[in-house]
């Protein structure tokens, strides 16, 4: 049977059973940003300065700035086309006049109609527009927008995809700071535009916002911003604001760490971010290059590794319903309701290997011999102590470590901070006795134990002046069996799992901050009777959270 018949007969299968599915709690908006890869010939070419980009509505054009051989300036606009969403882009053009002139012409914003371009000026950042009757007609010669947009000193102006509303950055007053990113609406792609009004305090601050690029349902914002919390403070970083529909508020903008923090991209800030109409790409500027960044959907619900049925299971618990960790469709942030596009997204995923750019450790313990236990995630190799024995075939998944409940366990590196956002850490056990611990932070905090009174699963892991209230559950784990135990913040609660099953759920505002390495057997003092007697296998840590 082929894929796409298997969906439709899942989707007839889903609806018949939608109205009897329980109802899952909200959760955070799960998709991930791969890592950064330069964008090649003939986009880039060697030396060129880009200033900016944008996609047509369809995404089979691309207009950008760029000061390359061959303008009419200090620097052009020019646009590439690709015959499919999947082709290669072709040789760029030069716009020629009377866009381009011999003064510099800098990031671009075509309309989704394609029959309006804007753009700015080093010269004096006024905004441009020339327009034209139809894509085969030449373009107008430029006229200054005016306003109430154009005041003088607009930058970064990016449309919606309805063509109705307009971002940009602007110093102008009745904001928050210096640049700050406002919109303005229009009734009509006839009509003139209205007063913008200033995105608010959640994205703007008393540093730079720029650079905005909406998403064309309207749903994430991308920006850079110079805020608290940027690697790069003396310049710009690429950050992110999320919504659940158009009418809400913009949330907490979270930093594109993956592109600011990256190894391959030192030297110098990220800027002008553009999101394609498919949201399935991010496009930003490092330097003199171009880069982009693969936007997917995290499908791997249940944070297992493996896209099968434990995964569909979540997806159908919360069918019809704005649960925000199972709608990855048709966009990769979803649209707001888990539904047949959601399903969809699942399926093109199904027994594919997992890349999962949010598991941000997971040591598997299949090794054979050796004092270092790998993490294939991120390189955060643990060292084995006091003498744990590698079982290759005696794992729940391929092989496992046996640790004696006397001395042994292993020591990894920091690897996250729990006070920042959501995460998830899941593992594998069997055997073990009441009070000794499978996860710990060295001299903070046991992250996963069996209750020293009833061997039922146990978290220290709370918020500052709260870290002697565990959460406890009666979810017994100290038995000859595999269980699979794991812990999810999600932003406000504390959740505790066995066996892929809700055990204990409590609200906490905030975690206490943590900077110790990792004990894996052990507890965070090292403590007689808090070392492990038996397996641990397929330790994972997410920063998102994770539903089995």
């Amino acid at each position: 049977m082929k894929r796409h018949d298997s969906c439709r007969m899942m989707v007839v299968w889903l609806g018949m059973v939608a109205g009897i599915l329980t109802i899952g709690g909200a959760a955070k908006a799960d998709f991930t940003l791969g890592a950064p890869v330069q964008i090649g010939p003939p986009i880039w070419s060697a030396g060129n300065d880009p200033q900016g980009s944008c996609f047509s509505g369809d995404g089979l054009e691309l207009y950008f700035a760029s000061d390359r051989p061959g303008g009419l300036g200090i620097g052009d606009i020019w646009v590439a086309t690709r015959e499919g969403l999947d082709a290669p882009w072709g040789e760029p053009i030069n716009l020629g006049a009377p866009v381009n002139n011999a003064q510099s012409q800098i990031e671009p914003a075509i309309s989704p109609d394609g029959l309006e371009l804007y753009f700015g000026h080093w010269t004096d950042w006024d905004i441009r527009v020339s327009r034209r009757p139809s894509k085969d007609a030449p373009w107008s010669s430029p006229e200054l927008l005016g306003p109430p947009v154009g005041l003088g000193g607009e930058t970064c102006v990016k449309f919606s995809a309805d063509g109705l509303s307009l971002y940009f950055a602007s110093k102008r007053s009745g904001g928050y700071g210096n640049l700050d990113i406002w919109v303005s609406t229009r009734a009509t792609t006839a009509d003139p535009w209205g007063e913008p009004v200033n995105l608010g305090p959640n994205v703007n601050t008393p540093a730079d916002d720029s650079a905005p690029s909406i998403s064309s349902d309207g749903r994430v914002l991308f920006f850079i911003s110079s805020r608290p919390g940027s690697y790069h403070p003396a310049g710009y970083d690429i950050w992110m604001t999320t919504r659940a529909t158009t009418n809400d508020p913009w949330g907490t903008p979270i930093n594109c760490d993956v592109i600011n923090n990256n190894a391959t991209l030192t030297g110098i800030w990220r800027v002008y971010p553009t999101v394609s109409p498919d949201g399935s790409v991010l496009y930003f500027e490092r330097g003199y290059d171009m880069w982009q960044s693969a936007i997917t959907p995290s499908v791997d619900f249940n944070g297992d590794g493996r896209i099968e049925v434990g995964d569909l299971v979540a997806l159908i618990n919360n069918w019809g319903t704005v649960d925000s960790l199972c709608d990855v469709g048709p966009m990769p942030w979803g649209d707001g309701k888990v539904d047949a596009a959601d399903l969809e997204v699942l399926m093109s995923e199904w027994g594919q290997e997992v890349n999962d750019p949010t598991l941000v450790a997971h040591w598997a313990l299949d090794e054979t011999e050796g004092m270092i236990a790998r993490d294939s995630a991120s390189g955060y190799d643990g060292t084995l102590c006091g003498g744990p024995v590698w079982e290759p075939a005696g794992g729940h998944i391929d092989g496992a470590l046996r640790c004696d409940g006397v001395d042994d366990y292993v020591a990894t590196p920091f690897v996250l901070d729990r006070i920042e956002g959501s995460f998830s850490v899941f593992a594998w056990v069997s055997g073990g006795a009441p009070g000794q611990v499978i996860l710990s932070q060295k001299d903070e905090v046991n992250w996963l134990m069996a209750d020293a009174a009833t061997g039922a699963l146990l978290t220290e892991l709370g918020s500052t002046g709260r870290q002697g209230q565990v959460l406890a559950s009666q979810g017994l784990i100290t038995e000859d069996t595999w269980h699979r135990v794991g812990f999810v913040r999600d932003g406000s609660d504390r959740i505790l799992y066995v066996d892929d099953i809700e055990v204990a759920r409590d609200t906490v505002t905030s975690l206490a901050e943590s900077h110790g390495l990792l004990y894996i057997g052990a507890g965070k003092g090292l403590e007689p009777g808090t070392f492990w007697s038996g397996l641990i296998d397929d330790v994972r840590i997410y920063n998102r959270v994770v539903r089995p």
